[in-house]
């Protein structure tokens, strides 16, 4: 029998939002553990709110939000309040009645200063780690990390020498035609009008240089969960730098083998200073080795030696380090993190761990489920 096209026309409702999600939805369990993590913030929350005035948008809801915008590759905030308007599952996500009226989109701008004042995008990746089912997830002994780039929002044209007053071109209009022909252009002499933070940089020799910010990840090799994260100026030094700050902040966490760590990485960290570093803070130097030829023909000398190629665990941890691009392709690809959509490193790197932060919650459901 063939079915009515007619509408009902039904003026109520009385079916709940909880009942339209399918049980073994996968968002069912990214949101528990997600809950878990924003209770874990509620004294920062509180702290950080007036307690007297109209009442706001809760925080928790907003970070929910941000959260779906990096699970389904939502391009704008404006485009995730249009989302939020008609789709039930996002509603339902982020604690939204059928008959709540969705905010406007500039409500996460006003928002975000208060946010990255507390910290709070660092503190929800920490709670979800520190969850006591997650906790069981992590190792506390063998790590890698690992940098990439992350494109600013300026254009090459607003990389100007620091002592251009930067008039308006004649005519009006901000993007005048410029010739960069025999400047010599450089960090030192020259800094973006549009976003002063970003550095000009490329990353390997054949490649062109470009405006960007440098992300890094530290990942903990027993599932490939991010465990820290953080934002640089795109520097030579910068993903070293960045290494031990991390390894720092893992101090007090070490257990067995006497507090000792292993820390896997490519190429790039086979530096002795950063060799040396490391193994002042107690922790083993799995770094690739590089003893390739130089151009002019002269073998490298590498900073590690048979003390560390010797053992199992370092071709375990050269095998398992690779991982970490797994974790950087989902945030550049999926949660939009390839080129960021703001300016400043304080918010370009609130974004990116953020970012990181989704990325664990898709990964441990499937890591706790049952076999």
């Amino acid at each position: 029998m063939r079915g009515s096209d007619a509408g009902s026309g039904l003026l109520f409702s009385y079916v709940d939002l909880e009942a339209r999600v399918p049980a073994c939805h996968p968002l069912r369990a990214i949101r528990e553990i997600a809950n878990a993590g924003l209770a874990a913030l509620d004294g920062d929350f509180a702290r950080a709110y007036a307690r007297e005035g109209r009442p706001g948008i809760a925080p928790e809801r907003l970070l929910r939000a941000l959260l779906l915008q990096a699970f389904y590759t939502v391009r704008s905030e404006r485009q995730l309040m249009e989302r939020l308007e008609f789709d039930l599952l996002f509603r339902w996500f982020v604690g939204l009645g059928m008959d709540e009226a969705v905010w406007n989109h500039s409500v996460f701008s006003k928002n975000r200063d208060r946010l990255l004042a507390g910290e709070v995008a660092g503190k929800f990746l920490a709670a979800v780690l520190a969850e006591p089912r997650v906790r069981g997830l992590l190792s506390s002994e063998h790590f890698s990390v690992d940098g990439t780039l992350i494109e600013a929002w300026a254009s090459m044209k607003s990389f100007r020498p620091k002592d251009d007053p930067g008039d308006a071109p004649p005519g009006g209009g901000r993007n005048a035609e410029r010739n960069f022909r025999g400047e010599k252009r450089t960090n030192e002499s020259h800094a973006s009008t549009t976003d002063p933070d970003a550095r000009l940089y490329r990353k390997s020799d054949g490649q062109s240089s470009a405006l960007c910010f440098m992300g890094h990840l530290l990942m903990e090799n027993r599932n490939g969960l991010i465990v820290d994260a953080e934002l640089t100026h795109a520097t030579g030094t910068a993903e070293r730098e960045a290494a031990l700050a991390m390894i720092d902040r893992r101090a007090g966490r070490r257990e067995g083998r006497g507090g000792r760590l292993t820390l896997g990485a490519d190429k790039a960290y086979d530096v002795r200073a950063f060799v040396g570093d490391l193994r002042a803070r107690n922790a083993t130097p799995h770094v690739a080795r590089n003893n390739h030829p130089t151009k002019t023909g002269k073998r490298r000398t590498s900073a590690i030696d048979a003390r560390v190629t010797r053992h199992p665990g370092y071709r375990v941890s050269q095998r398992v380090r690779k991982r970490i691009e797994e974790g950087f392709g989902w945030t550049k690809t999926i949660a939009g993190q390839c080129k960021t959509k703001f300016r400043g490193i304080e918010r370009v790197g609130w974004a990116f761990t953020l970012a990181v932060a989704a990325y664990n919650l898709v990964r441990v459901p499937k890591l706790l489920a049952p076999a």
